[in-house]
């Protein structure tokens, strides 16, 4: 390859590791609030009766999330920590001796030395690592139900965003949940939340401050080939 086309090449690597690892679409259709099917949606009942079914008037039950299209509040009480440390070392000594050959009697001579032979060799390695992280998120968020499975679990997701001064925070959780498991006030802890996925991003002025540049990204991908 010429010496003029390899800058080149290395500017097109960085372009694509740049695109590769910059931030993703949020505004996706999938976090949509879950609307009831059209066809589910009844005619308006006539004035004058006192019990109207879709105003779902239940005398004996708790208003708790329960159907697809009710609200719940989920408790952010996430606190993980995790510690690790490692030492090893390892050392081994090798050494070996091969008399020379007997030719009638006499041991071999090469320049008037016996020719033996010897093997010395003798390897150590030590190596030692740690690692350390803690997270915590704290607060709440109000999802939707977007799913009754058959066992009565609810498929719950929902997201909140928040613009302050030059950035925007996004707050997303989706999950499963047991209606046992949500309280009297219809919040339940993302502690009893299976499957949960829970994201915490920033987008603006200042997660660009806190992002490396693409070329910076690009000499610590696996395409950088030094």
């Amino acid at each position: 390859m010429p010496a003029c086309r390899f800058p080149l090449a290395v500017c097109a690597l960085a372009l694509l590791a740049g695109c590769a690892s910059g931030p993703t679409a949020r505004d996706d259709a999938q976090w949509a609030p879950t609307l009831p099917p059209a066809q589910q949606i009844a005619a308006a009942p006539a004035d004058g009766s006192i019990y109207h079914e879709q105003q779902n008037m239940e005398l004996f039950a708790d208003p708790r999330a329960h159907r697809v299209g009710d609200i719940l509040t989920v408790a952010l009480v996430e606190s993980t920590q995790a510690s690790k440390k490692a030492t090893t070392s390892t050392s081994k000594t090798d050494k070996a001796k091969l008399a020379s050959p007997t030719v009638l009697g006499h041991a071999l001579a090469i320049g008037g030395k016996v020719a033996d032979i010897g093997v010395d060799g003798e390897r150590s390695f030590d190596g030692a690592g740690s690692s350390s992280q803690s997270n915590q998120l704290t607060g709440q968020i109000t999802v939707t139900v977007a799913q009754r499975l058959s066992n009565g679990n609810l498929m719950v997701r929902g997201e909140k965003w928040l613009t302050i001064n030059q950035g925007q925070e996004l707050v997303r959780i989706a999950g499963i949940v047991r209606p046992q498991d949500i309280g009297q006030d219809n919040v339940v802890p993302s502690t009893r939340v299976a499957d949960a996925r829970i994201s915490y991003t920033g987008r603006g002025t200042l997660a660009d401050a806190n992002t490396r540049g693409w070329l910076s990204r690009f000499f610590n991908s696996k395409w950088m080939p030094f």
